[in-house]
């Protein structure tokens, strides 16, 4: 299986207002990235939003380390979507889950690919979150 490296992060001018996504992918010495947008958005949404494009643009079955600044996509991932699941798609406090359509495309592609989850904190000057941030703010360009 190959082994890529995926970097991934999200932006919003307002939460909700206009947002962007960057994506950097890493395989074999070779380096693609992704930038896109969307006119009124949240914060949150653009950040899964990276992560489900940059899955996507994998041709076949991978085995990918993605790392995030976003707690709420790592521990979605890592935490809490086997519990919302189970309840049917509904929090601890009974609530209907936020952004379900992007958890469950992020669940069949984690699915798909072996995906390990890892966090970094951002604007902490970690080269590829910074590069992904800036992709992210590019991506606003799109729209």
């Amino acid at each position: 299986m190959k082994k890529v490296t995926i970097f991934t992060d999200g932006c919003c001018k307002g939460n909700p207002g206009p947002g962007g996504y960057g994506c950097i992918i890493k395989f074999n010495g070779e380096v693609k990235e992704l930038k896109g947008g969307e006119k009124l958005t949240t914060n949150n949404i653009m950040e899964l939003t990276a992560a489900i494009v940059a899955l996507q643009a994998l041709k076949e079955p991978c085995d990918v380390e993605l790392t995030t600044d976003s707690q709420y996509m790592k521990k979605g991932m890592t935490e809490w979507i086997n519990g919302w699941i189970r309840k049917g798609w509904k929090t601890a406090s009974r609530q209907p889950v936020k952004n379900k359509d992007l958890w469950q495309e992020l669940h069949r592609l984690s699915k798909f690919h072996k995906v390990k989850w890892s966090w970094v904190k951002a604007h902490n000057g970690h080269p590829e979150n910074e590069r992904a941030d800036a992709l992210a703010n590019e991506g606003l360009n799109f729209i």
